[in-house]
């Protein structure tokens, strides 16, 4: 959680958006400062199951309630590089209906 979280809310960070996270977004009516506020201020409720295609580098799930997400939860999948100021958004979900 406190990688992500620092890694998000470092200024120099780099976010990634797959085509099919910017599909889900849209899909779902969620905006990216909401995103955003998850990977900066969300949680992490377990080890990742998945390491990345990158070596070394894993997906995790971090979840929250942004603020304009009509007080539901969101789920972002990502994958956090800390070294290199990076974070790759895999996929956004409704945490309550993925």
């Amino acid at each position: 959680t406190d990688v992500i979280r620092r890694t998000a809310s470092d200024l120099e960070c780099d976010l990634t958006w797959t085509r099919h996270a910017l599909n889900r977004l849209l899909e779902r009516g969620l905006i990216a400062s909401d995103v955003l506020w998850v990977l900066r201020k969300g949680f992490v409720q377990k080890l990742p199951e998945e390491e990345s295609t990158v070596k070394g580098l894993y997906k995790y799930e971090i979840e929250g309630r942004a603020p304009n997400s009509e007080r539901r939860n969101i789920r972002v999948v990502v994958v956090p590089d800390a070294k290199e100021k990076h974070i790759k958004i895999i996929t956004v979900m409704w945490k309550d209906n993925p």
